[in-house]
């Protein structure tokens, strides 16, 4: 299977989520992860939506359709290699007295991970990166106790140098400031 991120830049209206998102569901297509933002343009949302799929025919017939949703701008599917992306990863460890203590040189130095939060009997670390880094982090925590693990779903630009703007006349839209 291969891994798609479709980028889906609308107008920001109730109920478009669910739009889209019955379109996967007709097409029996999994949502591996979705993230929704607010864009450089004012009222201009970006969905970031990963699947996994064998049939990039059936992907690309998948992008024609979201088109059609009248409150789509632009729509984009890239692979792994046409885009820059990153999710988040915090875990919650315990820490009580008398438990083995973190290594937090290791974490910084080698993870690049950082403790966000000290707790008086745990600790909240942010880890950003793909998700293989995230799990090979997740491997290395897994000697601590793990009161909580939540991860974030994938953001993404592509690698080519046109961005909203190009897609979007600037007459149409207002910067935030």
């Amino acid at each position: 299977m291969t891994t798609y991120t479709i980028c889906i830049f609308t107008e920001n209206t109730i109920g478009l989520l669910n739009r889209i998102t019955i379109i996967f569901t007709r097409r029996r297509i999994n949502i591996e992860s979705l993230t929704v933002s607010e864009t450089e343009r004012k009222g201009v949302s970006r969905f970031t939506i990963v699947i996994k799929h064998e049939s990039r025919e059936e992907v690309e017939k998948l992008v024609r359709q979201i088109r059609k949703i009248v409150e789509v701008m632009a729509v984009f599917g890239y692979l792994n290699d046409e885009i820059v992306y990153n999710e988040i990863a915090l875990f919650k460890i315990s820490t009580p007295l008398g438990s083995k203590s973190l290594d937090v040189e290791t974490i910084n130095k080698e993870y690049k991970a950082w403790v966000v939060y000290w707790g008086l009997d745990y600790v909240v670390i942010e880890k950003t990166g793909n998700d293989t880094e995230i799990f090979e982090f997740f491997g290395y925590l897994k000697k601590y106790e793990i009161l909580e693990f939540v991860r974030s779903g994938r953001v993404a630009v592509g690698k080519t140098e046109k961005g909203l703007v190009e897609y979007l006349p600037e007459s149409e839209w207002a910067y935030y400031l």
